[in-house]
């Protein structure tokens, strides 16, 4: 039999492991929804459109706090996450504007 100190070591070991596995899957996420909007920034400048859009910003922080409702996630650090992110995306589109 393991002794208790022994079990919990491997147990913190195997939730470390999974914890470097998503944040790895959220740096790639990032980036890859990064070139997307980064797309998206250049073909507002090109067509002249505002690098924010309001209405779908509030759809999608709305829809984000529900997915995090169903993830167990507490809405409000997701509408934060969203929003950051969300800034980080105007501020690149405005690069494209100049």
């Amino acid at each position: 039999m393991t002794d208790p100190v022994t079990r919990a070591a491997a147990l913190l070991k195997e939730h470390r492991q999974s914890i470097d596995r998503l944040d790895a899957i959220l740096v790639y996420t990032l980036g890859e929804r990064f070139k997307h909007t980064q797309a998206v920034g250049k073909l507002k400048a090109e067509h002249d459109l505002p690098p924010s859009d309001p209405a779908r910003e509030a759809t999608q922080i709305a829809r984000l706090e529900d997915l995090a409702k169903a993830a167990d996630l507490d809405p409000e650090f997701a509408k934060a996450f969203l929003k950051f992110i969300i800034s980080e995306v105007i501020k690149h589109h405005e690069k494209h504007q100049s």
